[in-house]
Order: structure tokens, then sequence, then C-alpha cells
């Protein structure tokens, strides 16, 4: 830069000095890293310099080399008045350049204030329109949204409902077969204890008859009733408790779809007047989603699917079950009837044997009686017989008396021995038969005591079959009291 007034050779205005022992410094180079904002018209106002009596060059220092260096280049000293009149000098053309630039820039300052106030305007209306728009669809999306769970908040409500109705129908029939298990204790106790007191039977009675063969296929059918009931409820028991885990995913989702109902329709009551608004700075780059749409059905369809096929599952059970009460009753129901049915024949056999019994003891006595009437007779007989042989005898024994010649063999003789002869025969006769009798008389004693012993062997069977096991028989446990019937 050249100063009006100073002379050219002054040591400031000589050409520059280079130190040659010491290395110049390059200039340090600065890079602007912020551009400004100029307005329109205004990006060289502030870079504007009086172009008369003016120039810029570049001017570099050395480094220090002592005072005399420094001494050397320091320019001379200028008044401020001299100054100030060298610097503050425009000709009349930098002043009109510098008015019409104004005027230039205060007049794009307001064209693009105008613009960018009509463009900011425009702007603003358009993104409360886009934002209008999106608040419209997000509600309308949300109110979607409540609609789809409010459907399957039906559906899912509709078969929980479906599902604890049958889990209280499974548990009434689980219920009905352990009760109708335990109720044919009863039964099965009253088949045992008809054995057990048919075991008292007394000799040829303790057979191995109808009745005993009836009773042994009671006993076993009732403990395979009993198996077969057990094992049902405990497979009722099991399906119970995978509808239990339905029931409880269903609860489950119904809950998790109550929530998010009143999450969602707290979110679509909200407005921009809502107290409960605030901000939440980068909520929107969170993802937290475990799901899309079509998971989020699908896991709520298949709980759904998942409940039908547990309730199939136990709608065939309880058919199942129904059907085993059903062939499981006539069953009992009929080994019931062939077994008393069986008990009656034996009865009806027995009171037939025993009446037969009673006669032929009748008869016995009867024969009893007149045999001991024969006896009486029989003895009267031998009794009475004997005065007339001792009649023959003393008769004969007197004749042996006669003298000598007289001693004849004659026709009194011959009768008299005949006589004699002939009571004897008949007393042995008698006495061989009175025997005989009395014989008989034994054996019909005998048959007497063995047809007593019968008949009391046969009351005893009467007793057991008609009285105790008949008088336990008498009913057989109902359907109502088995569950067998809803």
């Amino acid at each position: 830069m050249e100063f009006l007034g100073t002379t050219q050779t002054a040591s400031y205005c000589g050409p520059k000095k280079v130190c040659a022992s010491v290395p110049v410094a390059p200039a340090p180079v600065i890079q602007e890293c912020y551009q400004p904002y100029y307005l329109p018209g205004y990006r060289y106002l502030n870079s504007w310099r009086p172009s008369l009596f003016y120039k810029v060059c570049n001017v570099q220092t050395c480094p220090d080399e002592g005072a005399t260096c420094r001494s050397a280049l320091r320019p001379p000293t200028i008044l401020p008045a001299v100054r100030s009149a060298l610097f503050c000098r425009y000709s009349p053309h930098d002043w009109d350049q510098s008015n019409q630039l104004q005027m230039r820039g205060a007049e794009a300052s307001r064209l693009w204030a105008g613009r960018l106030m009509g463009d900011s305007m425009r702007l603003m209306q358009d993104k409360d329109q886009l934002t209008r728009q999106m608040q419209e669809g997000t509600c309308r999306n949300l109110g979607q949204r409540l609609s789809d769970i409010g459907f399957w908040k039906s559906e899912l409500s509709y078969e929980l409902e479906r599902l604890l109705n049958e889990n209280h129908s499974l548990d009434s029939i689980k219920r009905r077969l352990e009760c109708a298990a335990e109720e044919l204790n009863c039964p099965l106790q009253v088949a045992l204890e008809c054995l057990y007191q048919r075991e008292k039977r007394i000799g040829i009675d303790l057979v191995h008859d109808n009745v005993e063969k009836n009773l042994i296929r009671e006993v076993d059918l009732l403990k395979c009733c009993q198996e077969q009931m057990r094992k049902l409820a405990q497979r009722i028991d099991i399906q119970m408790r995978d509808n239990r885990d339905a029931q409880h995913a269903l609860e489950r989702d119904l809950e998790d779809k109550n929530s998010a109902e009143f999450i969602d329709e707290k979110c679509l009551n909200m407005r921009n007047t809502s107290d409960c608004i605030s901000f939440f700075h980068g909520v929107e780059k969170i993802d937290g989603t475990i799901s899309v749409p079509e998971t989020w059905a699908k896991f709520s369809n298949d709980n759904i699917r998942h409940s039908q096929n547990m309730r199939a599952n136990s709608i065939r059970l309880r058919e199942e079950a129904q059907n085993l009460f059903e062939v499981l009753s006539d069953q009992m129901w009929k080994q019931f009837t062939n077994t008393n049915l069986a008990f009656n024949a034996r009865v009806a056999e027995v009171t037939d044997i025993k009446n037969k019994l009673q006669t032929q003891l009748a008869k016995t006595l009867q024969e009893i009686f007149q045999t001991e009437n024969t006896i009486m007779l029989l003895e009267r007989s031998i009794m009475a017989k004997e005065c007339p042989l001792k009649v023959a005898q003393t008769r004969l024994e007197c004749r042996t008396r006669r003298p000598n010649v007289e001693l004849c063999r004659d026709i009194p003789q011959f009768k008299l021995v005949n006589e004699v002869f002939t009571i004897d025969d008949t007393l042995q006769t008698l006495k061989l038969r009175l025997r005989e009798t009395r014989d008989t008389l034994q054996l019909l004693l005998m048959t007497k005591c063995r047809l007593e012993h019968e008949l009391a062997i046969k009351a005893n069977t009467l007793c057991i079959d008609k009285e105790k096991c008949m008088g336990m028989r008498k009913t057989f446990p109902s359907a109502l009291c088995l569950g067998i019937c809803p």
C-alpha cells in the first residue's frame, strides 16, 4: 500500500528484506467451516472499500533479528488527522454506487422477505393440512384397529364362554363317572357277600352251581366297569387340564386385547388440546413391536382353533362317557337280572327238593308208625302162640307118662306132635319176621334221620339263598344313584 505525501525512498517503502538465517514461515491458511447466510444484494456490502487512492498489498514480516531489524521495518509515525483525511475521502461515484446498492439491497430484501413469507404461509398451510390429514388417518387407523380388536375380543369371549361351558359339562361327567364308580362298590360288596354267605352251605349243597357262576361273572363285570370308569375319568381329568391351558391362553389373549383396546381408545381420544400429551424425543426410533397384523391375527386365531380342538376332544370324551354309561348300565342290569333269575331257579329247585324230602319224611314217618304197629302185632302174635305151644307140649309131656303099652303112637299123638312142630315153626317164622320188621324199622329210622338232615341242609341253603342273598339283592342301584342319567 502506498501512502501519498511520503518519499518512495522510505525504508518501509523499499523492497522487503529477506532474512537469510531464519526461514520464512508460510502464511496460515484459514478455511471457513460455516457459510453465512446473505440476503440478495447484501453479499458484498460489508466488503466494500473506496477505490480512490487505495491499494491493498501483501505485507510479509520476517522473524525478529534483534532491535536493528525491528527498527528498520517499523513504519514512520503518521498523524491521526492526516490518516483520517487519507482514508475517509470517497468519490461521488462511490457515494452514488453505495446508495444505489443500499436501495437495491433493501428492495431485494423486501422481495425476498415477501416471497419467503408467502412460501412460509403456503408451507404452514401445507404442513397443517398434511398434519391434519395424518392425524385423521391415524384416527381412522386407530378406529379400524379398535374394530379389529373388538372383533377378536368378541370371538375370544364367545369361544371362552363355550370352553367354560364345555369345562363345566366335562367336570359334571367326570363327577358322574367317579360317583358311579364309587356307587358300584355297593353292588360289588353285595355280590361278594353273597359268595361269602354261600360258602356257608353244608354238605352236598356246597355245589358250584349256576348261581355261583353268575355271581363270579357279576363280580368280574362290576370290577371291570369300575376300572373302565376310573380310566375314562383319568382321561377326562387330563383333557380338563388341556382345556384349562386353552382357557388360560384365551384369558391372557383377551386380557391383552382389553389392555390394547384401552390404550388405543385412549390414543384415539387424544386431541391437540389434551392435558396428557407431552414430548417424548426419540420414541419414534424405538421399535418395541414383536408382531405384525398378520401374526397378530394368527395368534388369536390359533388360540381359538386350539380351544375348538380341545372342545371337540371334550365332546368326544363326553359322548364316549355317555355311551359307556349306557353300555355298562345295560350289561350290569342284564347280569344282575341273570343272577337273580339263577337265584330264583336255584331257590325253586331247593324248595322243590325240600318239599319232596318232606313228603318222603312224612311217608317214612307213616311207615315207621306202621312198622312199629306191625312189630307190636308180631310180638302179640308170638306171645299168643306161646300158650298153645305150652298146651301142646304139656299134653305131649303128660302122654309120655302113660304106662306100658298105653304109650301108643295114636292119632292124638300124631296131632299133638304135628301141632307142636307147627306152632314152633309158626313162632320161628313170626320171630324171623319180627327181626326183619325191627331191621326195617331201624332202616326207616336211619332214613328219617337222613331226610331230616337233608331237610336241615336244604333249609340252611334256602335261608342263605332266599333270605340272606335275595334279601340283599332286592334292589339294584338305580341309574340316578350311579350317575348314569344326567
